[in-house]
């Protein structure tokens, strides 16, 4: 079964799928208040606007209806 975390703020949902996500660098590297690789849970949504993570993040990111 493939892994999946999901971290939403209500607007819209972050999924990590470890298999698929090979260039975690560059959302380390856009968002840096929002990627913390080494903390747990290592994705802090709240740190960053909708919009913010939206513009970087495409590939990840599902709009909430």
């Amino acid at each position: 079964m493939e892994k999946k975390i999901e971290y939403t703020n209500g607007e819209l949902t972050i999924v990590w799928k470890p298999e698929l996500c090979q260039h975690a660098g560059i959302c380390v590297k856009m968002l840096p208040n929002v990627y913390h690789p080494k903390e747990r849970p290592w994705v802090q949504i709240e740190n960053a606007t909708t919009e913010e993570i939206n513009c970087t993040n495409q590939a990840n990111v599902r709009q909430e209806h």
